[in-house]
């Protein structure tokens, strides 16, 4: 299975490991699924760490080379991604988020999230508990 990974995921798989829930660390350890993570996952990181979020105070350039080191793969973004964006529902407000939902979608990816607002868009979505 292809998984893309919400930034919290991300975060929590390359910086904080102990704080993934026992389902999502199962599923990020099985073989067969193929670990995915955005620009976006990037970008929201550097964006959130200097408005000071307390959640985001990672290096984003030290969480990039975790995630390439640990063999997950970049998702870069491109025009069909920005497209679909347009067709989603106005769910969700975070600009990060409904890339990262339409990614998923043009993709054939799941998205792997701990946020269940995501679960109300028609794409492929899985909630894992924090």
């Amino acid at each position: 299975m292809r998984l893309l990974l919400d930034t919290h995921v991300v975060l929590w798989s390359a910086i904080w490991p102990e704080r993934l829930s026992s389902e999502a660390a199962d599923l990020l350890s099985q073989d067969n699924n193929e670990l995915l993570f955005s620009v976006i996952n990037v970008w929201e990181v550097a964006i959130k760490l200097g408005l000071n979020r307390p959640d985001f105070q990672v290096d984003p350039q030290r969480l990039l080379q975790n995630l390439l080191a640990n063999g997950y793969v970049e998702l870069p973004v491109n025009g069909r991604h920005a497209v679909a964006v347009a067709s989603l529902p106005p769910i969700h407000r975070d600009p990060f988020d409904r890339m990262l939902i339409a990614q998923c979608i043009v993709e054939g990816a799941t998205l792997l999230t701990a946020d269940p607002v995501l679960m109300r868009y028609p794409a492929p979505v899985r909630l894992v508990t924090a």
